[in-house]
């Protein structure tokens, strides 16, 4: 495909997401962008959370996993399911219990004033630090593949992004993120769908005889129980993966936002059990066809794309996609696709966190009538403008140091683990003002463990552990600032 076809491609499909905002924003009121009038269909709304869970990272980089840990990442799959049944029999009637806008003013009612904001503030900032990495990542696979060749830089790049997802937010809300998430799931979903189906093609097969070759068994191992310090150890994946789920989506107002706008309680876990038994379905196809993408390599001699002197894996589905006469087809859906990943996860981040500092730092819902809309409007101008900075600011720093900054900011589930976690399990109250010391030496303790040398842990490797580790550590924390 040409740069300019691209170009019209991406044109096509905002303006289809402008049009289904124009319907679904024609109520523009705060209820309808905080909590679309609880009206949301359930299974629309679990359908469309696929491809929130996913974003662009799961898109690109899942199936260049297998040239390391082959199917190993199941392990953690099965963990995310065992976590949604846990969000849906305990977190999801907690808040419809309590009738929340925002989840973090459950710390509110249970705790006090300081552990709601420190909530809502590790939220902001995991948030915020996620969305503009995830929107860095995609941003810098668009550029590659059509932006740079046209001369369009970086930082135009990003800022006509963002403005595109202002536009077809800043109405509707989270009630035009219901819709459009649908439609960027199908198109996530078909790319891969296409992919799938053309590669088996072109190597002779279908996808029957392809799940039963040989090539196949020997890149779809799932189950590592042979080495405890490896980071694909089996327990690692799982244990962790459990509390990525319960800490990432049920601790998460992107994520619960979406759920809370279905109408009753039994709809919201109707929702969650869809999405959670599909997810597993959907990741491993993704699998499947990083599977196919190497043995495609393999067979044709293709090279794995070397970026800056690094083997770059998770630019192999971009390379065949594009580059290896597949066909147009499989060029276009993997575009549109792309395009989904990136946006399904800015455009949610950029709505859950102008409903976060609207209601939990300025209060929005105790304001005068007349100025909750102007000032959502004012803050969600605002959290664009912040998204368009942060990811130009990854853009200029060294590759290793942006990885950390993501990796850091997920160790901030951490103290929202502790926290839901002592106030769900326990009776106690606390020393509430001490709330944000709690946390803040969690992490710090935390991130010092991971970095320990290996003098001290030896050939140990961390995995997803690391979070309820934090989690644990934000509970003890608590403990000790417990009221007698």
């Amino acid at each position: 495909m040409t740069s300019s076809q691209i170009l019209l491609l991406i044109a096509a499909y905002f303006v289809v997401l402008i049009i289904i905002s124009y319907f679904t924003g024609k109520e523009d009121s705060n209820e309808a962008f905080f909590k679309a009038n609880r009206s949301a269909p359930w299974y629309l709304v679990a359908f469309g959370m696929i491809g929130a869970s996913l974003s662009g990272v799961t898109f690109i980089s899942v199936p260049g996993m297998i040239g390391g840990q082959q199917f190993a990442y199941m392990q953690g799959v099965f963990g995310f399911f065992v976590g949604y049944l846990f969000i849906l029999t305990i977190l999801l009637p907690l808040y419809y219990r309590l009738n929340v806008t925002s989840i973090y003013q459950y710390l509110e009612q249970r705790f006090g004033t300081t552990s709601y904001k420190t909530g809502a503030f590790f939220f902001l900032l995991s948030r915020v630090t996620g969305a503009s990495f995830r929107l860095f990542l995609v941003a810098l696979a668009m550029q590659y593949i059509v932006f740079e060749n046209i001369g369009i830089p970086f930082w135009a790049t990003v800022v006509i992004s963002i403005l595109l997802i202002w536009l077809y937010t800043n109405r509707g809300g989270i009630k035009t993120i219901i819709w459009t998430d649908t439609l960027q799931t199908l198109a996530m979903l078909t790319a891969v769908g296409v992919a799938i189906y053309l590669i088996n093609d072109r190597l002779g097969w279908d996808f029957s005889t392809f799940l039963k070759s040989v090539e196949f068994s020997s890149k779809s191992k799932i189950f590592y129980f042979d080495d405890p310090n490896s980071a694909t150890y089996f327990w690692k994946y799982f244990i962790g993966g459990i509390f990525i789920a319960i800490a990432m989506t049920g601790l998460d107002q992107d994520m619960m936002q979406k759920n809370l706008t279905c109408k009753t309680p039994g709809e919201a876990k109707k929702n969650m059990l869809t999405m959670a038994t599909l997810l597993v379905v959907v990741n491993f196809f993704f699998l499947s066809l990083g599977t196919l993408l190497f043995i495609y390599a393999e067979k044709t001699g293709l090279k794995i794309p070397v970026v800056d002197g690094i083997t770059r894996t998770d630019l192999l589905f971009p390379e065949i996609a594009m580059n290896q006469g597949l066909g147009t087809g499989l060029a276009i859906t993997f575009i549109i696709g792309l395009i989904a990943a990136a946006y399904s996860s800015a455009d949610s981040a950029l709505t859950s966190l102008t409903t976060s500092f609207s209601v939990d730092f300025l209060n929005i819902e105790k304001r005068p009538e007349n100025e909750r809309k102007a000032l959502r409007k004012k803050v969600h101008i605002g959290v664009s403008l912040l998204l368009i900075i942060v990811v130009i600011v990854f853009n200029n720093l060294e590759g290793n140091v942006v990885s950390n900054l993501f990796k850091f900011a997920t160790f901030t589930y951490g103290p929202l683990l502790g926290l839901f976690s002592f106030g769900i399990l326990t009776k106690y109250q606390i020393k509430d003002k001490y709330t944000w010391l709690v946390g803040l030496i969690s992490i710090v303790i935390t991130y010092l463990i991971t970095i320990l040398p290996t003098s001290v842990i030896g050939a140990y490797q961390f995995q997803w552990e690391i979070l309820p580790l934090n989690g644990l550590i934000t509970f003890v924390g608590l403990i000790l600032i417990r009221r007698k």
